[in-house]
């Protein structure tokens, strides 16, 4: 009998030595439960209950959890922002089976690739190229006339729109089907791109050809500033009746010249690819030089406040590599910051071309700050003024400063010795118009 009770004591927990897995290690909480293999309900049965009841008796391993499987998280779409050019799968329907013309410069990139490339890599039918001012290359001075060339690259033909020409002619879309407009734009009124997008909506309605517009960004899109453009001031610098800042894509002024009837009593056959997950809030930065002067963040920033200068004595800093972000002339007072101009590409004869001129850096701003104004700055055109030697000749080129501001009333406020707070304030009845349509 006690040899028995013996036996049990010592085969039960060998049973469970023997068959327990190798390296087994007893689990933290974190750690999942090993299985052990346990002995069946007939086994236990059959073995002697030990008669010393302080005698340990062994307990088997608890039974894992059920493991709950991992539900994948849900897919979110991407929040990447997308250009217009970008989205193919909308673009080459309305490509397909058509005689296609582009309107584009070196910003027409979808990712890494040319728009041109795109699209000829997947056989559609294009034409001929239209470029705008600075050239298909995007190399030109601004007001440099510009000639027709071919591609050497693809063999296209590229048709100028800023030589004899500024507008397509009825001889130029007459293999044409459909025009496709993709050309970043830096939202203000006197960029000249948004002029050519005037006259290629003003001539698709008069030839009844369809007009495509790939939407970017407008690096200004987050505010609304400065005069809106009188009529009798309307140029190639001013072809659109909006603020100086508009704040608008170039998708979002087609659709306005369309809905509004601003280029005349037809309306032209208009799609308008817009860019995805974009906001006119979020701080969009340009990877490419959308024209040869501003090469960089706080130039974009800083162009609708500075370009009033070219109508003035005051160089911008063509010629320099700080183009957009510093002014001064010959005039000014030889203890001030100075800068000489000399050629460069995009500015071969620039303002005061190996002279030294005087005045002021703004190459120390901060982009950032300049863009959380969120308006024109006008202390720098009216300092220059008021520190010119000689006011009568401030204006150089009067009637080209009224085309830029798109009226002579800030010119003559400035000359009247206005104060900031008055001319802003004068524009502010017009701006709420403009919000109210925008």
């Amino acid at each position: 009998m006690v040899r028995n009770l013996l036996f049990s004591f010592i085969w039960i927990p060998l049973f469970f030595t023997c068959n327990s897995p190798k390296n087994t290690t007893i689990a933290s909480q974190n750690t999942p439960i090993v299985e052990f293999p346990l002995p069946t309900e007939d086994t236990l049965a059959t073995q002697a209950s030990p008669k010393n009841p302080d005698a340990p008796i062994p307990t088997p391993a608890p039974t894992p959890p059920p493991t709950v499987p991992i539900n994948p998280p849900p897919h979110q779409e991407s929040k990447i922002l997308q250009v217009g050019a970008e989205q193919t799968a909308q673009l080459l329907p309305l490509l397909s089976q058509k005689k296609v013309a582009l309107v584009v410069n070196q910003t027409s990139m979808a990712g890494k690739t040319h728009l041109v490339d795109v699209l000829l890599s997947k056989s559609v039918n294009i034409v001929k190229v239209f470029a705008p001012e600075h050239g298909f290359r995007g190399i030109a001075a601004n007001g440099e006339k510009i000639a027709n060339t071919v591609d050497e690259k693809t063999g296209l033909p590229i048709i100028s729109l800023y030589g004899k020409t500024r507008k397509p002619t009825a001889e130029m879309l007459q293999n044409i089907d459909v025009l496709v407009f993709d050309i970043q734009d830096v939202g203000a009124r006197f960029y000249t791109y948004i002029s050519t997008l005037y006259y290629i909506m003003e001539d698709a309605a008069t030839y009844n050809k369809e007009v495509i517009v790939l939407d970017r960004p407008n690096p200004n899109g987050h505010y609304i500033d400065g005069c809106m453009l009188n009529p009798l001031y309307k140029s190639f610098v001013g072809m659109i009746n909006v603020p100086i800042v508009h704040g608008m894509t170039v998708g979002e002024i087609a659709k306005m010249l369309n809905g509004e009837h601003k280029i005349g009593d037809r309306n032209c056959k208009l799609s308008v690819i817009p860019c995805k997950n974009y906001s006119h809030k979020i701080p969009y930065s340009l990877s490419i030089k959308p024209s040869p002067n501003l090469p960089n963040d706080l130039a974009i920033y800083l162009y609708p406040s500075l370009c009033l200068f070219e109508g003035t004595i005051v160089s911008v800093g063509r010629g320099t590599d700080k183009q957009f972000q510093i002014i001064g002339a010959p005039e000014y007072n030889k203890s001030l910051y100075s800068f000489t101009p000399i050629p460069k590409e995009g500015a071969m004869l620039p303002p005061y071309n190996g002279q030294t001129c005087f005045g002021y850096d703004l190459s120390t701003l901060s982009a950032k700050d300049i863009r959380n104004q969120k308006g024109i700055e006008l202390k720098w055109l009216i300092q220059m003024y008021n520190e010119c030697p000689d006011k009568k000749k401030f204006f150089s080129n009067p009637n080209f400063f009224d085309q830029l501001a798109g009226n002579s009333s800030l010119r003559e406020q400035i000359i009247a010795g206005k104060s900031i707070a008055t001319i802003k304030a004068s524009w502010q009845e017009d701006l709420k118009a403009f919000q109210q349509v925008r």
